[in-house]
C-alpha cells in the first residue's frame, strides 16, 4: 500500500477530534440532537483549520443509521460509502476549477432527484469565493429555496470576495487559528501514533511554525520525520530541516542592531546563509521575536500571548527591558516592508543586508521612528564616554583649561558672562530637568554660550546636530524653556537656539557648567587682582 501523508491519515472522522473549534462542534451537534439542520452553512476560515474535515463529518452525521451524540457512527453503510467516496449523496466540488454558470446549472438540476438512500444529499463546495459572478447568481435560487433532503456548505478562505446575497442566505461559522497548545499537543499524539521519538522544544517550534494551522503543522512535522527517519526529533534537527534560526541568533543580532554595528549584523547574516537557512524564514522569524519582545516591553501581563518556553521568556523579558517600544516599532515596520519585498525579488541577500544597515544607521531616515532611534543612540554615546568627553565640543578647550588650573591660574577672560547667564549655566541640569522626552535628550547634548559683544544678557543654546532641527524651527520650545527659567529663577533672558553649523560667522563664548561652579563663589585672578564674582 503507497504510503498517506499524516495529514490525510490523521484527518478527523468524529466531532471528538476535531481540535481548536470547539464554539462550532458545539453548535453544530446540537442542531443535530434538535434535528434542527439549517439547508445552507458557509464555513470561513484560514486555510488548514478544519473547514472541510467538520463539513465532511456533518456529511456523514446528517445521513448516519445511528449517530452517536451528533456525531456519525463511522460504521453503518452509509457512513462507510461516504467515507470510501462512493455515494451519491455527498458531492464535492471544487470552486476553484469548477467556477463558472454550467457548472452551477448542473447543480440545479441534480437537485431536483431525491436521495438515492439517507435523508440528505449535501454538497459541499470548497474555495467558494472563486466562483463567476454569474455563477453566483445563478446558485442564488437554489440556495435560498431549495429542496428539503438538500444541504448546502460553503468553504472558503476569503469571505469578503462572496456576495452579501449569498452571505445573506447561509449559516455562518468563523474557524479560528487554532492555538499553540492545542497544535503541539495533537502533533505529540501523532508522534506516539507513529512511534516516533521527539524533543518537546522541536514539537512546539513546529506548532508555532504552522501558523495556526493544523494541517501546515502536521506536513512540517511529517517533512521532519522523513528527513530524519528512524531518528529522534531534536529541536536543531528540525532548524536544520525548516531552514530556521535558534533564538539566541535573533538576540544576538538585535544586540549589534541597538549598537550600530553594522559589520557584526551582516556577519550574523552571512552566518545564517552559509549554515543554509532561508532568509524570507529568516526575517518572519525575526519579526516574531520582536513582537514578542514589544508585547513583554508594552504589557506587564503578555505571557498568555507570547508562545515560548518559560526558559525564552525570561531571557526575552530580559532582553525587552534594553530596548524602548517606540525602537521595536521602527524595527517591526523596516522587516515587515523587507518581507513584503522579497517574496517578488531574487535579490533577497541584498535587500536583507540593505534593511540591516537602515536599521543600525538610523539617520539614514527621516520619520519620528527614526529620529528617536537616533536620540536613544546618543543617549547611548552620552552614557558611555567619559566625563570630559560628556563636554560639549565648544567648551572642550575650555574645559582642559581649568583642569590645569590647579596649578597656573587660569587668565582671566576678556569679557565674562552677565551674572544671570553664569546663575543659569551652574543650574543648568535641574532646570532642563523639568523638560522630558527628546527635548530633555537634545539640551542635555547642548552647549550654552553668550555674545561677549553685547550686554544685553542673550542665553544662546547651541545643538551640535540636526537631531534637534525640529526644537529650532518651533519657538514653541523656546517658550516652555523660558518659562521653566523664569519659574524657577526668576530671570528672563533672551533665549535663542542655534544649530552649531549655523554659527562659523559669529564668535561666542562658552558659558559651560564647569566654568560656572568654577567661577561661582570663588576667587579667580584678573589683571586688577582677585575678584569675587557672583
Amino acid at each position: 500500500m503507497s504510503y498517506i501523508a499524516l495529514y490525510r491519515k490523521f484527518r478527523p472522522d468524529r466531532f471528538e477530534d476535531v481540535k481548536g473549534q470547539d464554539h462550532i462542534v458545539t453548535t453544530l451537534t446540537n442542531q443535530l440532537k434538535a434535528d434542527r439542520i439549517g439547508h445552507a452553512y458557509l464555513f470561513c476560515g484560514t486555510r488548514g483549520t478544519g473547514k472541510t474535515s467538520v463539513a465532511k463529518i456533518f456529511a456523514r452525521a446528517v445521513n448516519c443509521e445511528s449517530p452517536r451524540d451528533g456525531s456519525p457512527c463511522n460504521q453503518c453503510r452509509t457512513c462507510r460509502e461516504i467515507l470510501s467516496g462512493a455515494s451519491l449523496n455527498v458531492i464535492e466540488i471544487d470552486a476553484a476549477s469548477n467556477n463558472g454558470v454550467d457548472n452551477i446549472r448542473e447543480i440545479r438540476e441534480e437537485v431536483a432527484y431525491r436521495p438515492t438512500q439517507g435523508r440528505y444529499k449535501v454538497y459541499i463546495i470548497d474555495e467558494v469565493h472563486m466562483l463567476s459572478t454569474g455563477a453566483f447568481n445563478a446558485l442564488l435560487k437554489t440556495l435560498e429555496e431549495p429542496p428539503e433532503y438538500v444541504i448546502f456548505i460553503l468553504a472558503t478562505t476569503e469571505a469578503h470576495k462572496i456576495p452579501v446575497t449569498i452571505l445573506s442566505r447561509c449559516q455562518r461559522y468563523d474557524f479560528r487559528r487554532i492555538p499553540v497548545d492545542t497544535i503541539a499537543a495533537r502533533l505529540q499524539h501523532l508522534l506516539e501514533e507513529e512511534g516516533v521519538r521527539a524533543e518537546e522544544k522541536a514539537v512546539r517550534y513546529i506548532a508555532r511554525a504552522g501558523d495556526g494551522s493544523m494541517r501546515d503543522a502536521v506536513s512540517l512535522l511529517d517533512q521532519c520525520i522523513a528527513f530524519y527517519l528512524g531518528e529522534t526529533l531534536t529541536y536543531d534537527k528540525v532548524l536544520d530541516v525548516l531552514g530556521a534560526a535558534d533564538i539566541s541568533v535573533y538576540s544576538r543580532l538585535l544586540r549589534c542592531i541597538l549598537s550600530g554595528n553594522v559589520s557584526g549584523s551582516i556577519s550574523i547574516l552571512e552566518e545564517m546563509i552559509i549554515g543554509g537557512r532561508e532568509l524570507g524564514q529568516f526575517v518572519s522569524d525575526f519579526i516574531w521575536y520582536l513582537r514578542s519582545l514589544l508585547l513583554l516591553a508594552s504589557s506587564d501581563d503578555a505571557g498568555d500571548v507570547i508562545d515560548l518556553s518559560s526558559e525564552n521568556r525570561r531571557l526575552l523579558e530580559e532582553e525587552s527591558r534594553s530596548v524602548s517600544p517606540e525602537t521595536l516599532m521602527r524595527y517591526i515596520r523596516v522587516l515587515s516592508e523587507l518581507s513584503g519585498q522579497m517574496r517578488l525579488s531574487s535579490q533577497k541577500r541584498v535587500l536583507t543586508e540593505v534593511a540591516l544597515i537602515k536599521l543600525c544607521r538610523p539617520s539614514m531616515e527621516t520619520d519620528l521612528g527614526s529620529v528617536l532611534d537616533r536620540i536613544r543612540l546618543l543617549e547611548k554615546r552620552m552614557d558611555e564616554a567619559p566625563p570630559a568627553a560628556a563636554v560639549p565640543s565648544s567648551g572642550t578647550r575650555r574645559a582642559e583649561e581649568l583642569s590645569e588650573a590647579k596649578e597656573e591660574p587660569p587668565a582671566a577672560p576678556k569679557r565674562p558672562a552677565p551674572q544671570e547667564l553664569q546663575q543659569i549655566a551652574g543650574d543648568w541640569h535641574r532646570l532642563i530637568g523639568y523638560t522630558t522626552g527628546g527635548f530633555l535628550v537634545v539640551l542635555r547634548n547642548a552647549s550654552i554660550r553668550y555674545d561677549p559683544e553685547s550686554a544685553d544678557g542673550i542665553l544662546y543654546v547651541i545643538f551640535p546636530d540636526l537631531t534637534a532641527e525640529m526644537y529650532v524651527e518651533n519657538p514653541e520650545w523656546k517658550e516652555s524653556l523660558l518659562q521653566i527659567i523664569q519659574r524657577e529663577t526668576g530671570l528672563s533672558p533672551e533665549i535663542r537656539f542655534v544649530l552649531e553649523e549655523n554659527l562659523r560667522e559669529k564668535t561666542l563664548s562658552p558659558v559651560t557648567i564647569e566654568q560656572a561652579f568654577q567661577n561661582i563663589h570663588t576667587e579667580i585672578e584678573t589683571d586688577d587682582g582677585p575678584e569675587e564674582v557672583y
